[in-house]
């Protein structure tokens, strides 16, 4: 009842929830093909039919999302409250490069947690945010050598290059041996110098929770109680109350 409460508060159906199961592996393939697309389309500077084959992946994953983001659209409701709670997919369409980290979602999927709450999200948060490190990095490199490759007084001309450029700019090193001249390879660093003190404050938080995890074992009376916990708790109380007693 709880999660049907919750699909509601973001504007999600029974229908867009079957749309999501149905759709969620197929494009999760489309997003890793986009990757491999892409990245054979920069780092081989592709020209003729080459190009053109890896073109038409890339548009023709952009149209998959697009058709899938329409289609829950229609099937939510309201719409509006729907639209508001998923701007993150509105930016997967929008954004080309966003579309591969539906991968960490199948990642997650894929991996089993078996321990505690807090355990099994502390995991689920090391996953997003190594995957999302490697392909802020990857992403980047990609778009900023793709921006340098043939630009005037350009020095990152080569794949090596953008990668070594794009580890020193998300980790706030900024040696300044590369550094981009154009304009979109500029707004590429702007974004991956953002993404990268995100990823540090996510990493330094989930170090701090097993350190807290770790501190606090042996003393689980001491543990607070998360809301599944409680939940748990309820139903079990309520139960005990709808039981009859046994008949003497």
């Amino acid at each position: 009842m709880g999660e049907l409460q919750g699909g509601r508060d973001r504007g999600e159906t029974r229908a867009t929830r079957r749309w999501e199961s149905a759709t969620f592996w197929p494009l999760t393939v489309a997003a890793l093909a986009f990757l491999v697309a892409y990245t054979f389309q920069v780092i081989g500077d592709l020209q003729g039919p080459a190009e053109a084959a890896t073109a038409a992946i890339v548009v023709g994953t952009w149209a998959l999302f697009v058709a899938d983001y329409l289609v829950r659209l229609a099937l939510s409701h309201p719409r509006g409250v729907w639209f508001r709670a998923h701007l993150f997919d509105v930016a997967m369409v929008l954004v080309p490069t966003l579309r591969p980290v539906r991968l960490l979602g199948a990642l997650t999927r894929l991996t089993s947690f078996t321990h505690s709450a807090a355990s099994s999200l502390r995991a689920r948060l090391l996953i997003y945010g190594a995957g999302a490190a490697l392909l802020l990095i990857w992403s980047a490199s990609l778009l900023v050598l793709e921006a340098e490759r043939h630009a005037p007084g350009a020095n990152i001309t080569r794949f090596g290059d953008a990668v070594w450029w794009a580890f020193c700019t998300v980790t706030t090193v900024g040696y300044g041996d590369y550094t981009p001249v154009t304009v979109p390879g500029r707004i590429t660093a702007v974004f991956l110098m953002v993404g990268g003190v995100v990823l540090v404050g996510l990493v330094v938080a989930s170090f701090s929770s097993w350190v807290a995890e770790r501190a606090t074992r042996g003393h689980e009376e001491q543990r607070a109680a998360t809301k599944g916990d409680v939940d748990e708790l309820v139903r079990e109380l309520q139960d005990g109350v709808r039981r009859p007693d046994p008949k003497p």
